[in-house]
């Protein structure tokens, strides 16, 4: 998408100053939160550092108290983001690659019964490789094969794409692969662009229970797409929410189908909170 183009595009989509509602400042243990998601089944909401810290998720509840704790059986090389399905298993989004060199690309599923169980936590391993990614790492241009977003939708988990090219970092691709264990080729589905700067790369995405709205998360922004068609979710209608204020935003999810839970890391005295946002 040229520049002429995302001009038009964003100025053609409605765009709304955002509010975040603080409803809970987290324990020194989140942090570094980076994935953040509500299941089917549990009322509070899932958790989870990024890479360098322990391999655990933390259940918290509204209040920023942690409810519950369990330690996973794999290697928290650079955790990003949670979703869930219906049944309420959980997936581990072990995608971060900074560097676009990683060959071991990595979504971890946990299933219901072991959630509700300390003592024996089964995974399933879901590895993957990006299509057209050829090095490793590729040319500084090139270098588009960072994720920290995912979320399941019909049987498939569709990976948004984190940019690491200068003055592009606003682009996301969007991916998609099977939920089952073993090792798979992503399929590309359709790209976007928000914007140019570093407050524009994608830290998170979620789609709503309806499976009628799908929010994508930046430092400074969510863009919200809805009437779109089948799992080509950036041909959808866009609105765009814009923030009070630029943090390190690096988790979403839906509370209900109107309502929004954020997250952010907690750096330089700020952030570490959990928010409420509503949308119109």
């Amino acid at each position: 998408m040229n520049k002429l183009l995302i001009l038009i595009f964003l100025i053609v989509s409605a765009c709304n100053t955002g509010n975040l509602n603080v409803i809970a400042d987290l324990p020194k243990t989140l942090n570094e939160v980076s994935g953040t998601e509500t299941t089917s089944n549990i009322d509070w909401v899932w958790m989870l550092n990024d890479g360098g810290n322990e391999a655990r998720i933390y259940g918290v509840n509204n209040k920023g108290n942690i409810k519950k704790e369990l330690k996973i059986n794999a290697q928290n090389n650079d955790w990003e983001d949670l979703t869930s399905d219906q049944n309420g298993n959980l997936y581990i989004g072990d995608f971060g690659n900074n560097n676009n060199k990683r060959k071991n690309l990595t979504v971890l599923k946990i299933s219901v019964d072991s959630l509700k169980n300390k003592s024996n936590i089964n995974i399933d391993r879901i590895s993957f490789k990006y299509p057209n990614q050829t090095k490793f790492p590729p040319k500084k241009k090139s270098m588009y094969f960072d994720c920290e977003a995912f979320f399941h939708y019909n049987d498939s988990l569709y990976l948004f794409t984190k940019s690491r090219v200068k003055n592009d970092f606003g682009k996301t691709n969007l991916y998609k692969i099977p939920t089952k264990a073993g090792h798979h080729i992503a399929e590309f589905v359709s790209s976007f662009n928000s914007c140019n700067d570093l407050g524009c790369w994608i830290t998170s995405a979620d789609i709503s229970n309806d499976g009628k709205s799908v929010a994508i998360l930046s430092p400074k922004s969510v863009y919200v797409f809805t009437n779109f068609t089948n799992d080509d979710f950036f041909s959808g209608t866009l609105k765009q929410y814009d923030f009070s204020f630029e943090s390190q935003k690096e988790g979403v999810c839906f509370k209900d189908n109107q309502t929004l839970y954020i997250t952010d890391e907690k750096a330089h005295g700020k952030g570490g909170n959990l928010y409420e946002f509503k949308l119109d």
